[in-house]
């Protein structure tokens, strides 16, 4: 394996923001055959339903069935690869859902309301949505983390129904998958895939039923099927690929840094990792520890793409600067590899998850740490959230005028409504104004 040479910033460069900026785009627009492809599959389930379910599948997946409920997955099947699980693995995914579940307990809102002066009644009413997709990726591809980082946090928001699709192509079947639908409470299990499950999710079929939202991760087929669909389903997001940005003082050892960058970059050739540090001496170690540690990775070329292609390596002029350059990156995974953490995390405003001190992982937060890993990327954590209870739940606003309230208030809102020439606006407030000698005009 030879040597991988990370890009080198400064952030005290004439052209650093041009660098950075250029280190940081990341092309998100989707292939004109794929968009035609993604739209044809879900004209075709919108208009046939199980039979354009089951044609794709046969078609992509290589697995053959005369009605769609033959590829639903029992409760009973979902059971016995719970049951049947190795024991060390079940006992993994168990410890992981209940500290996932327990901290997403502690995001649930309840609903609220008051009264003003006059005895007007205003509040908010807040109710889980009635049912949730949940995309998985199958096959060989092995994500049991994501069902429960994704179904746990709709049950615990009271989600009635949770439908997850998973293919399976070939017929491969991911016991673990299963086992941890159902841990995280999944109430139905469809073996469909790609855009024709997204398609069955948003619109509904004879046999799968619509939901509301669709949250989970998938290819650029899945993806795309799901930003055409947004409107008629609410999504999760548009997750580009995955990041880590790791803030380092210089005193953590440097085969641990190395790894943590090691740990996204494994996703995929587009992952990126950053890090940023104050000391040149140590990026210039953690330079040395990739180069040693490399070659003992089983992905180690993808790891190398990743880090020769969006890598990068950059000085800054302390901890403060660090927080700027990382404020302006917004990333994914932001892990503060510094001594005293609690001192920096006010400078820090925009990431999707801040792992705290030397000893905190990313890893950690993706399995079994509690928080969700469905995180915002591409600096989009400038404006948005990790996934949670609050994603599953909407919220109704309650407004009920006493009749002193509809008085004073119909008074305010006859004016307003006239100003902007909506006149049965206006008196239909103007009509609950008790006073009979009152009109608009005084």
């Amino acid at each position: 394996m030879t040597t991988v040479n990370i890009k080198r910033l400064s952030s005290t460069q004439a052209d650093f923001d041009a660098e950075l900026n250029q280190l940081l785009a990341w092309d998100d627009s989707v292939d004109h055959q794929v968009n035609e492809t993604v739209r044809h599959i879900l004209h075709a389930v919108k208009t046939r339903g199980d039979a354009a379910v089951l044609e794709f599948t046969e078609r992509f997946d290589q697995v053959a069935a005369p009605t769609l409920s033959e590829l639903e997955i029992s409760a009973e099947r979902l059971q016995h690869a719970l049951d049947t699980m190795p024991a060390d693995q079940r006992q993994a995914l168990e410890q992981a859902a209940e500290r996932i579940r327990d901290y997403h307990e502690r995001q649930i809102q309840p609903s609220w309301r008051y009264e003003d002066t006059d005895g007007t009644l205003l509040g908010q009413q807040v109710t889980p949505l009635d049912r949730v997709g949940l995309y998985v990726p199958g096959g060989k591809a092995t994500y049991p983390s994501s069902v429960l980082m994704n179904a746990i946090p709709a049950k615990v928001a009271g989600v009635a129904e949770v439908i997850m699709v998973v293919p399976t192509p070939r017929g491969e079947v991911n016991n673990m998958v299963l086992a941890a639908a159902r841990i995280a409470g999944v109430d139905r299990v469809f073996t469909i895939g790609g855009a024709q499950a997204v398609a069955a999710l948003a619109y509904g079929t004879e046999t799968v039923p619509a939901v509301d939202k669709i949250v989970g991760p998938g290819n650029i087929y899945v993806a795309t099927a799901k930003r055409e669909v947004f409107g008629v389903v609410g999504i999760d997001m548009i997750a580009g690929p995955s990041e880590i940005l790791v803030l380092a003082d210089g005193h953590t050892d440097p085969d641990w840094i190395a790894m943590d960058l090691f740990s996204q970059a494994e996703h995929d050739e587009q992952a990126q990792s950053i890090l940023v540090s104050p000391s040149r001496e140590y990026l210039d170690q953690v330079q040395a520890s990739i180069n040693k540690l490399l070659p003992t990775m089983e992905r180690a070329e993808i790891i190398a793409t990743s880090l020769r292609d969006r890598g990068a390596f950059i000085e800054v002029a302390d901890l403060d600067d660090a927080a700027r350059v990382s404020n302006r990156i917004a990333p994914e995974h932001l892990e503060l590899s510094v001594e005293d953490p609690e001192a920096l995390l006010p400078s820090i405003r925009h990431a999707g998850a801040i792992f705290m001190g030397r000893y905190t992982a990313e890893a950690l937060g993706d399995y079994c740490a509690g928080p969700n890993h469905v995180l915002p990327t591409s600096g989009t954590a400038r404006f948005s959230s990790p996934l949670g209870v609050y994603d599953f739940q909407k919220r109704s606003s309650l407004i009920g005028f006493s009749a002193k309230g509809a008085d004073r208030m119909g008074r305010v809102a006859s004016v307003l409504a006239r100003g902007e020439s909506l006149t049965a606006h206006a008196r239909s407030a103007e009509y609950r104004i008790q006073d009979p000698e009152w009109s608009p005009n005084e």
